[in-house]
């Protein structure tokens, strides 16, 4: 650590002058180390919570839905020919080097 992050981390209250870490700091760490304790929610509760997010969504409607996978259709397949051209024109290209 350098002089820099020693004076940055006294003004910010974590560090006395002396170099050792402060109070506050200690007390800041430990609350942290205290929550990550807590108990854990039940199977129960937890699939309550996925519902309640899931309502949230904003899902597609269906023409979207039909939109948006033709379009990604699309693209796939653009993205495949343009792979397969290339590899196919490099694989010629190469063998017809070596064959010189």
């Amino acid at each position: 650590m350098n002089r820099e992050q020693k004076r940055l981390m006294q003004r910010q209250g974590q560090m006395n002058a002396d170099g050792t870490p402060s109070a506050r700091r200690a007390q800041a760490v430990q609350q942290t180390r205290s929550r990550q304790k807590r108990k854990r929610t039940s199977i129960r509760q937890f699939f309550r919570e996925v519902r309640e997010e899931l309502r949230q969504v904003s899902w597609p409607t269906r023409p979207e839905l039909i939109n948006y996978t033709s379009i990604t259709l699309f693209v796939l397949l653009l993205m495949i020919a343009l792979i397969f051209g290339l590899n196919f024109g490099f694989g010629k290209f190469v063998t017809f080097l070596f064959q010189r």
